[in-house]
Parts: C-alpha cells; sequence; structure tokens
C-alpha cells in the first residue's frame, strides 16, 4: 500500500537552526500527522520484516542531500510505526529523491513485507500477506 505524506517541516532538516524545544514540539506534531494518515489508509503490517520504501518528492527545485531528507522524516518514520504497532527495528529503508518537484512537496511510502525474510516469504507464496 502506498501512504502520501506531507513534506517534513524545514525546522526537521538536520542543517536548520532551530532551538531543541521548538523542533521537538514541531517533530511531534509532524510525528502525529504522519500517525493519523497513516491510520487513516487502512495499511495494515504484514508478519516479520517490512520494506518502508520511500520517495522524497521535493516542493521545488532546490538541491537536497537525500541524508538530510531522511532525517528531517525521522519523526514521520515514528509516526508511521505507532500506527502500525510496531517497532521501526522491523523497517529496512530504501529510500530516493525525485527529480521532478510537485507544489508543497510529497513523501511517498509504501510499506511491504521483505521478500528475503523467512517469515514472510513463506506466507508470500502461500498468498497469506
Amino acid at each position: 500500500m502506498i501512504i502520501d505524506l506531507p513534506w517534513p517541516p524545514k525546522e526537521l532538516n538536520p542543517n536548520a537552526r532551530t532551538h531543541w524545544a521548538k523542533k521537538n514540539q514541531i517533530a511531534q506534531r509532524y510525528k502525529a500527522e504522519c500517525h493519523l494518515l497513516t491510520i487513516h489508509s487502512g495499511i495494515k503490517a504484514p508478519a516479520g520484516s517490512l520494506v518502508l520504501d520511500i520517495e522524497f518528492i521535493p516542493p521545488n527545485r532546490q538541491r537536497r542531500d537525500d541524508d538530510n531528507c531522511l532525517a528531517a522524516f525521522k519523526s514521520g518514520r515514528d509516526g508511521i510505526a505507532a500506527a502500525l504497532g510496531i517497532d521501526d527495528s522491523r523497517f529496512s529503508t530504501k529510500f530516493k529523491l525525485a527529480a521532478d518537484p510537485v507544489k508543497g512537496g510529497i513523501v511517498r511510502v509504501r510499506v511491504y513485507a521483505e521478500a528475503n525474510d523467512k517469515t514472510t516469504a513463506g506466507e508470500l507464496a502461500h498468498g497469506e500477506a
């Protein structure tokens, strides 16, 4: 299943010079927003290891480091894990930064069972995932 989440606030970028208390407040708000959107998507976590496939679609053509995008999305990732009722250590993360922007920016997330996981591979073979 694919979930489109909002672009992380600029204050969550590791290079932002934001006071820690304000940054924490913004991170908690973003986490809650991602949590709610994940719940409303109806996605359920399959058993075993999961792949969190993230595509960062920026709001403009400004150059970005993909590692900073991933770091800025940390609270969003936590919100997804909380909505699925799992620990985020179950995620194996894949990510890419799209070349073409969209207005406002989007973080497109796909969650699926990791194919090489023995538990999930058997379930997928039997159509249970």
